[in-house]
């Protein structure tokens, strides 16, 4: 079965740590060389350079899945960086943290390498993504009132189900935001780290009630099918929001989109450049009537 596997290009591929990044099949189905990167072009970007977004990558790369074999993950490149540019051209700066400060990890494999708009933005940030800041210095240091940011921006990838949904300084960075008014930016697996809010009691979860667009874990049970995944997932993100009282709108990993109080999500790659416009054109409005 295994060498069968291997001929239909149906096996994930080992990585030199010894784990597993996505099969030959599953890359042609699941990723591309180009986005669909509209040109976010903005006719009244924001100016005077005072908000920020602050964007949490995950620092871990590999996840171990029920079966007992790693997947090779990251922060998803499209989902993270086709939002940034549409942040970036309606005139707010990012910045990238990670949990302590270690470089984020990214899903180099999904990169799409004939996009210029996509890989100039990665090369401007490469810098920020391998010296990110560390959200713990930032919780316990500059956490305050008069921190100048409009958002909070949770990025796609498996790996943001990893130390993030259980992280404690998330959990406070995600009631500090919700609490100022901010917004919170989550796209396909991103929504994973919102579990970091959780305080115990479904009914203190400051999401309840909300609705989202993410990716399905009716999806992510059929990935491991054509080699995407070395085996099933070892838990369901979705399973658990709902368990917290939230509702994922969207039953296909498609272009979905949603606003939901001041929550913007989004449902996959597909929905990548949607989410971006979205967001930046939402906050956009915002600043400038502030």
């Amino acid at each position: 079965m295994k060498i069968l596997k291997k001929l239909l290009g149906l096996a994930p591929k080992p990585t030199e740590d010894g784990a597993f990044s996505p099969s030959r099949l599953a890359l042609r189905l699941a990723t591309s060389s180009k986005t669909d990167f509209d040109g976010g072009e903005y006719s009244n970007p924001y100016t005077s350079g005072k908000l920020k977004v602050l964007m949490v990558c995950t620092e871990e790369r590999n996840m171990v899945m029920a079966n007992g074999k790693r997947f090779s993950t990251g922060n998803h490149p499209v989902e993270m960086l086709l939002p940034m540019l549409h942040l970036r051209n309606a005139g707010f700066d990012i910045e990238v943290f990670t949990p302590t400060g270690k470089p984020a990890k990214i899903e180099m494999w999904a990169m799409p390498n004939k996009d210029d708009a996509v890989l100039e933005l990665y090369r401007n940030y490469v810098g920020a993504f391998e010296n990110p800041a560390s959200l713990a210095d930032f919780v316990e240091n500059s956490m305050t009132d008069s921190a100048p940011y409009i958002a909070v921006f949770l990025p796609g990838g498996h790996g943001a189900m990893l130390g993030l949904p259980n992280n404690p300084d998330l959990g406070k960075l995600l009631h500090w935001a919700h609490d100022r008014n901010l917004f919170t930016l989550a796209i396909c697996h991103g929504p994973a780290a919102l579990l970091a809010a959780n305080d115990g009691d479904p009914r203190d979860f400051i999401y309840n009630g909300y609705k989202i667009a993410a990716f399905p874990d009716a999806v992510d049970r059929q990935t491991p099918i054509i080699g995407y995944m070395p085996g099933h997932m070892p838990w369901k993100f979705g399973e658990k929001l709902n368990e917290l009282g939230m509702t994922v709108i969207n039953s296909k990993a498609d272009s979905a989109c949603h606003v939901d109080r001041r929550l913007i999500s989004g449902a996959s790659p597909k929905a990548a450049d949607n989410f971006g416009r979205l967001a930046a054109s939402t906050l956009l409005d915002v600043a400038h009537h502030r």
